[in-house]
């Protein structure tokens, strides 16, 4: 029986370690096709000796990814950024990049490409963001016409930047401030995400885009305030006016690791949910699991006593 291999390119990131893992699952040799291999070493015990193997194939060397991809069977792109290091990055890495992940997986003779995006990313956004991801959308779809786009919210799960993020804030600070309270949100879990790569990988997903959302909606401010509850943090919730929340990005986005970003802001201007109509989860067979069965076991860390307390009360 001929070898199965997968590329996975940003595997060594949040989403991809749980592809990984299903992949290495399903019989794949798994190719994880990262700028740092020692990042990605540690993915290695996923599967059996030899079986996931870390390459260094940044999405900007087209050389490296050619070759990253070469005898593959699936390739899935998961690359992305939050934020600029230097001008340009957005475009770099969420544009041309994907559309050069693209080509050579087409020029490969790749049978299935699965591409991550974004939810409510679009030509038209204010956001460079949100731009730059619909035209690495578009340059995927233009490569290879056959691929399949997922379009996830709000991604959490026990190494999340989002719950983890705002309960830390909860922890050290005797407010939560509030940016974007009324901006709704689907958040999925990124096992779900994950289980819907690997139903991309069907014929029938070929060509299709999915939106991917967690069965519930809730704004920023009823997010953090669920965020308050499962970390027995009662906080004042205090509303950060939008000129005040500029000024702070301007200050935050020169800090390492960029906090906060005034590109960040435009996202919060507009809802991140599935819309009307929208194939999505079902319709890759998965049922969405809601931040109810996940979330409070990994915010329990953050209570009083880290969680022993009130773990012993119970």
């Amino acid at each position: 029986m001929a070898e199965r291999i997968a590329t996975v390119f940003g595997g060594s990131g949040f989403i991809g370690r749980y592809v990984v893992k299903r992949l290495a699952a399903a019989g794949y040799r798994v190719r994880i096709a990262v700028r740092d291999t020692e990042a990605a070493a540690v993915l290695k015990p996923m599967g059996g000796v030899g079986q996931v193997v870390a390459l260094r194939a940044p999405v900007t060397d087209a050389a490296a990814v050619a070759q990253a991809v070469a005898g593959a069977e699936v390739v899935v792109s998961l690359v992305g950024i939050l934020a600029e290091g230097r001008p340009g990055d957005f475009q770099r890495i969420h544009s041309v990049g994907a559309g050069t992940v693209a080509q050579a997986a087409s020029a490969a003779g790749v049978r299935r490409l699965v591409h991550v995006s974004a939810l409510g990313v679009s030509a038209e956004h204010p956001s460079l963001y949100a731009r730059s991801k619909a035209a690495g959308e578009a340059a995927v779809r233009a490569a290879f016409p056959a691929s399949v786009i997922l379009r996830p919210s709000l991604v959490f799960g026990p190494e999340d930047a989002f719950f983890n993020r705002f309960a830390r804030i909860a922890q050290l600070s005797p407010v939560m401030p509030v940016i974007g309270g009324a901006t709704r949100f689907q958040p999925v879990y990124v096992g779900d995400v994950a289980d819907a790569v690997m139903a991309a990988l069907s014929d029938a997903a070929a060509g299709q885009t999915y939106e991917l959302g967690g069965p519930r909606v809730a704004t920023m401010r009823e997010l953090l305030a669920y965020i308050l509850a499962q970390t027995a943090r009662p906080r004042c919730m205090i509303t950060v006016p939008a000129g005040l929340a500029r000024l702070q990005a301007m200050v935050l986005e020169r800090m390492p690791g960029k906090p906060l970003t005034r590109d960040q802001l435009l996202l919060l201007d507009r809802d991140n949910v599935v819309a009307q109509g929208a194939a999505g989860l079902a319709a890759l067979g998965v049922a969405a699991t809601p931040i109810e069965a996940v979330v409070p076991a990994y915010l329990r860390r953050y209570r009083p006593g880290g969680g022993v307390r009130s773990e012993h009360a119970a």
